[in-house]
């Protein structure tokens, strides 16, 4: 018993439902001429949406890409931050930018590939930078990605990102989340999009630990985890009852914030494709993926499976 008796681990092998299901979702919210590229590939974009997390534990500049913590620079961040990358350089050096995250700005740098790619006609590309956009925006709406305490470890709360983030998502998602968003519609300027979004984040961070730690002093050690069967292993991991406390104590948090990235996904790509003059979608549609994009996809799956994250785990 004891050999399978294994502590959750949120990195690896948990923590990717909310990202599959963000840019599944994403998909139906197109408008007809974009959903009939789309959606004959909507498996792909449903894998790749994972690939930035899997990157982690090959790429060492691939966490930063991530998260953007807020709270580093100041209670007047968003008034201070520059949004233009080159003037944050500027301003607080490369370096500095990329120990507390760079989220934001790399959002802007995925827009203008994927921009690109649909100009160029290159449906590998377009499907992938999809997929990756979507992660990428997705973690914009999670307040953890948007303050240093980013897992509860400075407050006797380690664990509480995966709580938030996986937990509720895989028990309560299926169980009554609403998910409609409506039609999307074009993005003047994507760059606010994305700092609201983040801004949104990291004035709920506070909300989402100091719930937690109240909850937590309700509830003793023992209705607080359980052991639950896992693809075979016995893991240790969050209580259902707590779970579904923590959810209630929220008012519905998570499921706002994953609705909340479900439009912005999609309102993303209709920008981009807009951005790029529309181009007829049409003849990509049997294009696909190519055959290297798949092999890239498999090996990151490998190298995924064996690897060790670099930076921070969140």
């Amino acid at each position: 018993m004891l050999l399978v008796l294994l502590p959750y681990s949120g990195a690896k092998a948990w923590g990717f439902f909310a990202h599959e299901r963000i840019n599944r979702l994403a998909v139906f919210a197109l408008p007809p001429d974009m959903l009939l590229f789309y959606k004959p590939h909507i498996e792909y974009i449903v894998q790749q949406s994972t690939a930035p997390d899997k990157r982690r534990y090959m790429i060492p500049g691939e966490g930063a890409r991530h998260y953007l913590d807020a709270d580093h620079y100041g209670p007047l961040a968003f008034d201070s931050l520059p949004r233009n990358w080159q003037a944050a350089v500027h301003r607080y050096s490369a370096d500095t930018l990329e120990r507390y995250g760079v989220l934001p700005w790399h959002l802007e740098r995925v827009m203008r590939w994927l921009t690109a790619a649909f100009e160029a006609g290159d449906a590998s590309r377009i499907l992938r930078l999809s997929a990756e956009l979507g992660h990428y925006l997705s973690d914009a709406h999670v307040p953890l990605h948007a303050c240093s305490n980013h897992n509860g470890q400075q407050t006797g709360q380690e664990g509480i990102h995966g709580l938030w983030e996986s937990r509720i998502p895989e028990l309560v998602a299926d169980a009554g989340f609403d998910y409609w968003v409506g039609a999307t519609g074009y993005i003047k300027d994507v760059r606010s999009l994305f700092w609201q979004a983040i801004s949104g984040s990291a004035a709920a961070a506070d909300t989402v630990l100091r719930f937690e730690k109240q909850l937590s002093q309700r509830f003793p050690a023992d209705r607080r985890f359980a052991y639950e069967l896992r693809k075979g292993r016995l893991v240790h991991n969050y209580s259902t009852d707590y779970t579904k406390a923590y959810h209630k104590a929220l008012g519905g948090m998570v499921e706002r914030r994953m609705r909340a990235s479900i439009q912005a996904v999609a309102a993303c790509w209709y920008t981009a494709w807009v951005n790029a003059g529309q181009p007829s979608l049409g003849k990509l549609r049997a294009t696909g993926i190519s055959d290297e994009e798949h092999a890239a996809a498999r090996r990151l799956d490998s190298l995924w499976r064996a690897g060790k994250i670099f930076g921070r785990d969140h």
